[in-house]
């Protein structure tokens, strides 16, 4: 007798079809074929210990499973539970009418327990799209999986649960629909309000949420520029439906959804350290997971201290950011990984960190300044829109109350300014603000009067910038305007999306 039973394997945060295939006959050995790791060849050991623990019959008599297609490599211990169940219904002690009506995965504790898997998301999509009746699988895993419509997901404990379920001695109620609250959840941001001063920097960083932007902070220390990124959060717009599914499949696949109760409803804040190698930033590794990049999705990558950065990691940053998604190529497999993320950068100066200080004086040695600068790579400035100078803040300011917006008027502002550009670029496939734009629709949507035109021609041969700069200069005055609800461009957004390349004026290039 031969029982097949449906499961899926994850391969980058797309799920594709496996069939475990169970043959029971005499003899004494256990073969597992199908390209299994090792992790899957240990199974043997694991489903052994949860039968007899959970009170079944484990049958001395030769065990073949297949994993099929036998082509493409299987990781991982989540085929335990499909194993098991596919030897009991060899053996007669489970029934395996539903095995084609259901997607089953599961890993086997030595006590029978059932242990959660990656990619559950994932799975259900799969599931549902092959057209099963549910899923079967690890209870902590049925909330993110239920974030499916249309499908019947059982969230079981254990072996004997699962057996008693498919016997049809227990009735279950499958897990609800769980997308209830969409809204944005700011416990754990601080406020704009809490703020003082840094008028103009807090202005930049509403342009950069509303167009989606990069942005680069630099000034002395102590100047306040970790604590306005860290309020970005605060600012945002929620995540929709469609942008939570996708940022939590990808936290699913990396196995970090059971920290935030299977859906993620805010908007990610990666903050990795300057140490940070570029594999565990851009993804990869042997087995390849996602990086930090591609957990930031539909969200920000702070990285602080920008020049204290390996260049090697920096430098893998410039393809992500173009074309918001990551290719990881191995020997035995390539996966694709999101990755459009806003990336809010800080650093200071120079070495010392008080160049172009109004108070205290330079202590850098002549070059340093140029050195430490040149740390960045100018393709890398390059891509990031907006260049803005922190200066300390008043001493007088510091004693009293704070008088700017607080976070939720400025997020209205964001909000609106969203909506206008999602409906615009509603036409075009995978572009949803400014900053997504091409050169197609930058022509389309950014077009110039002449006195406008005349600003920005003489702004790129004063400051000598690129082809790339032009553009961007374009889309954060689009998204300028949008804050402001006007239709076109006017020349006051044109100058102050120049006025964002700090970095490109004449006081920098020492």
């Amino acid at each position: 007798m031969i029982v097949r039973l449906h499961c899926c394997a994850v391969s980058g945060i797309e799920a594709q079809g496996v069939q475990t295939e169970v043959h029971v006959i005499k003899g004494t050995k256990f073969y597992l074929v199908g390209l299994p790791d090792s992790a899957m060849k240990e199974a043997s050991f694991r489903v052994f210990s949860a039968m007899i623990n959970s009170g079944f019959r484990y049958p001395g008599k030769r065990i073949t499973i297949n994993m099929s297609p036998a082509d493409i490599p299987k990781e991982g211990s989540a085929y335990d539970l499909p194993m098991a169940l596919g030897i009991m219904a060899c053996t007669e002690q489970c029934a395996s009418d539903y095995f084609q009506d259901f997607l089953i995965m599961g890993e086997l504790s030595l006590d029978g327990q059932l242990q959660p898997v990656n990619g559950a998301l994932s799975m259900a999509l799969y599931a549902k799209r092959t057209g099963l009746r549910g899923m079967i699988l690890p209870k902590s895993n049925a909330e993110e999986a239920a974030l499916v419509e249309g499908l019947e997901i059982y969230g079981l404990s254990s072996l004997t649960e699962v057996v008693d379920f498919l016997d049809g001695k227990s009735q279950l109620m499958p897990e609800p629909f769980s997308w209830k609250d969409r809204a944005v959840q700011l416990a754990d941001h601080s406020d704009f309000l809490d703020v003082k001063g840094q008028e103009s920097v807090k202005r930049a960083l509403e342009v950069a949420a509303a167009g989606g932007h990069n942005i680069l902070m630099i000034g002395p220390p102590g100047s306040g520029k970790t604590m306005l990124a860290r309020r970005m959060p605060s600012i945002l717009p929620p995540l929709q439906f469609e942008e939570a599914i996708e940022t939590t499949r990808i936290h699913s696949v990396a196995f970090r959804s059971n920290r935030v109760h299977g859906l993620v409803r805010s908007r990610p804040f990666r903050s990795p350290h300057h140490s940070i190698s570029d594999v565990a930033l851009v993804g990869g590794g042997s087995k390849p997971q996602p990086g930090e990049i591609s957990l930031a999705h539909n969200g920000i990558l702070f990285l602080d201290e920008l020049p204290e950065f390996k260049r090697t990691v920096l430098e893998v940053l410039r393809q992500p950011m173009e074309e918001h998604f990551v290719t990881i190529a191995r020997a035995k497999s390539v996966v694709d990984y999101p990755a459009r993320f806003m990336l809010v950068a800080a650093m200071n100066p120079c070495p010392c960190g008080y160049f172009n200080h109004p108070e205290k004086e330079c202590q850098c040695a002549p070059g340093n300044v140029s050195r430490y600068l040149q740390r960045i790579s100018g393709p890398l400035l390059d891509r990031i829109d907006l260049h803005i100078e922190v200066t300390p803040v008043e001493r007088e300011a510091l004693h009293q109350r704070p008088t700017g917006e607080p976070s939720q008027t400025i997020r209205e502002r964001v909000e609106r300014a969203r909506v206008k550009q999602h409906d615009r670029l509603a036409p075009f496939s995978g572009k949803y603000t400014n900053s997504s734009m091409g050169r197609k629709e930058i022509e389309h949507f950014c077009v110039l009067d002449e006195t406008g035109k005349n600003l920005l021609s003489k702004a790129m041969e004063r400051l000598q910038l690129s082809a790339r700069a032009y553009d961007r200069i374009l889309k954060v005055a689009r998204t300028i305007a949008d804050l402001e609800d006007s239709e076109s461009i006017q020349t006051s957004h044109i100058a102050e999306a120049i006025q964002y390349r700090s970095l490109d004026r004449s006081h920098w290039n020492v």
